[in-house]
């Protein structure tokens, strides 16, 4: 008997973890039709990127390989509303994507706790919610476990793998020779502040003492912007899952014990003397846990050779970056960067459990090897993955198939060119063109205008792939019959490059910062995006509607139509800064 009201809920779609990729599953399922909850287990969304852990959203390396979709509109939200890069802004604009979407209900403060199978099918979870001391259920038709430590996997029974496999089991020449239960560690950040006079510190007695001999590898610099002591990290040589109580008490310890160090060390104190603490994580960001086991394994091999998989539905491009498990206490190095392409692809198979019929995953947990997880686990690809895993469920609610019937069912070609449709790049593939808008005549003033309706939304190598001209340009699509419209689909420039290329005069960096010293700039929309734009529609009886965008700071706009049209035309007015203005994509949607 339980002295709790507890309040039953049934969805279609329900998401456990509210981090980057469960919002990004839970909104990509909503927009596209169907009734779905997001359960995170904190006060706030964003898990590692969140104001709880400040770890920047790292991605793909390259040129012009920055992930889009979701992750995007969430990047540069922050970069028009957020300009000083405040956490707690950041958190704010997380919330309100969530909280925009008319199909998604969220649930904050609800920790999954049970759960109900029937057969092989996860029936319904049992959550509970602190703050109003309520138990919650939820039934779905499917679930996606998005939590990182994959909460859902002893519920369920759910295989998947914890620590690292033996070099031979895949043939994965970076891979410890015997299997053990290592995983990376987990950390807990710092952010300074530095003022005009002088900070002291005094260092509370249980605080680690460390030397510069303690630390080799990992020399702090608090003038560096993107000094976040990553390399605090400890629990790589015990339970990820059970350990971490008594790992976040260690991880302060040694925090406050490297705050002494810079503040009070001779080498370091004259250097660091107007610096303050102004935040120190209690809530440990994790790196690695439980890995489910689907349909597919990613493996090293697999990210080496591109990942050219036919059921391609996400890329990764950050390096195979395997931290020593040892972590801070180590005198190895703490990470070795072992190559990978970018970009390389990520199938649709290792986003579906073997053995549980409706449940899906994204994150870092999805089904990988160790080596393969140490590239896929950053955020920016969580992201992504979380965004095919949405689309994929809609796609499967749609039908009344599983998560599996996707793949062998043949909807995978509809679920990446719903993705492409969507803004997410999907490498070694184009976005096909719908009849309407290939058949069209098109006008314009623009240099490259043909490149509008290629299908490839962004610079790939040397091809720019998008149309260019002065502020005022134009653009126009007339058909040789009128047309039901149901909007315009644009993909505008918002520099892909504007963190791999410092060079650039401008200050746009990473999307948030950690130590925030005297004179920092701050950042803004990206200069190459068009902020004014028409949309001038001719409809079937000739009179003319004009739909005005001002203030735009989005890459991917859909501008509403609803209309039988004759012509369509898109006016480029201004950009946020560049001389010229840029367009990728025009297309006319049903």
């Amino acid at each position: 008997m339980s002295f709790f009201e507890t309040i039953p809920h049934t969805v279609e779609f329900c998401v456990v973890g509210g981090g980057l990729s469960g919002l990004a599953a839970a909104v990509s399922a909503a927009r596209h039709g169907r009734k779905v909850a997001l359960i995170q287990d904190r006060p706030m969304l964003g898990g590692n990127a969140s104001s709880e852990v400040r770890m920047w959203v790292c991605g793909a390396h390259g040129d012009n390989n920055r992930e889009t979709g979701i992750i995007e509109e969430l990047e540069l939200n922050n970069y028009y509303r957020n300009p000083y890069k405040n956490y707690p802004i950041w958190d704010s604009i997380m919330l309100e994507l969530a909280k925009n979407e008319p199909n998604l209900s969220l649930y904050l403060n609800c920790t999954c706790m049970d759960g109900e199978m029937e057969g092989s099918r996860l029936k319904k979870i049992t959550c509970w919610q602190m703050t109003t001391q309520k138990y919650h259920t939820f039934e779905a038709e499917i679930f996606a476990d998005c939590s990182g430590d994959s909460v859902l996997a002893p519920i369920t029974g759910a295989l998947y793998r914890m620590g690292r496999e033996a070099r031979d089991e895949y043939g994965e020449d970076i891979a410890p020779e015997q299997a053990d239960s290592h995983t990376m560690g987990m950390s807990c950040m710092i952010q300074a502040r530095e003022y005009p006079e002088e900070r002291t510190f005094i260092a509370p007695e249980w605080a680690r003492k460390f030397t510069k001999e303690d630390l080799p590898y990992r020399q702090p610099n608090l003038k560096n912007d993107v000094e976040n002591f990553w390399y605090m990290e400890l629990g790589g040589m015990v339970n990820a899952i059970d350990d971490t109580e008594e790992v976040r008490d260690e991880l302060l310890r040694v925090a406050y014990g490297i705050w002494d160090y810079l503040k009070n060390d001779p080498e370091n104190r004259e250097q660091n003397k107007n610096f303050d603490i102004d935040w120190i994580g209690i809530l440990p960001g994790k790196r690695e846990s439980r890995r489910y086991i689907g349909d597919y394994v990613l493996t090293q091999n697999d990210v080496r050779a591109e990942g050219r998989f036919e059921d391609l539905i996400a890329y990764g491009g950050w390096t195979m970056d395997d931290h020593h498990p040892g972590g801070i206490y180590t005198k190895e190095r703490p990470t070795i960067f072992h190559p990978a392409p970018s970009p390389y692809g990520i199938p649709y198979r290792c986003l579906y459990s073997k053995n549980v019929e409706n449940l899906m995953f994204a994150g870092r947990n999805i089904s990988v090897t160790h080596t393969a997880m140490s590239s896929t686990r950053v955020m920016a690809t969580c992201a992504l993955l979380g965004q095919a895993a949405g689309t994929a469920a809609a796609i499967a609610l749609r039908e009344g198939i599983s998560p599996r019937g996707v793949y062998e069912n043949g909807f995978v070609s509809e679920l990446q060119q719903t993705l492409m449709e969507d803004d997410c790049y999907l490498p070694f593939r184009s976005r096909a063109i719908n009849e309407m808008t290939r058949s069209a005549a098109l006008s314009s003033d623009m240099a490259g205008a043909e490149e509008l309706r290629t299908g490839d939304d962004r610079t790939i190598g040397k091809n720019a792939n998008m149309a260019s001209g002065a502020p005022g340009c134009f653009a126009a699509y007339t058909l040789a019959e009128p047309a039901m419209v149901g909007h315009v689909r644009l993909v505008f420039d918002s520099d892909l490059n504007r963190v791999t290329l410092p060079e650039r005069e401008y200050k746009l960096n990473r999307a948030m910062r950690h130590n925030i010293t005297l004179g920092w700039e701050k950042s803004y929309v990206p200069r190459t995006l068009m902020r004014d734009f028409d949309v001038i529609y001719t409809l079937a009886d000739g009179s003319v509607r004009v739909e005005q965008i001002r203030n735009s700071h989005q890459r991917l706009v859909r501008v509403p139509c609803g209309a039988v049209i004759r012509r369509v035309e898109v006016r480029l007015l201004a950009t946020w800064g560049a001389e010229e203005c840029h367009l990728f994509a025009f297309d006319l949607m049903e």
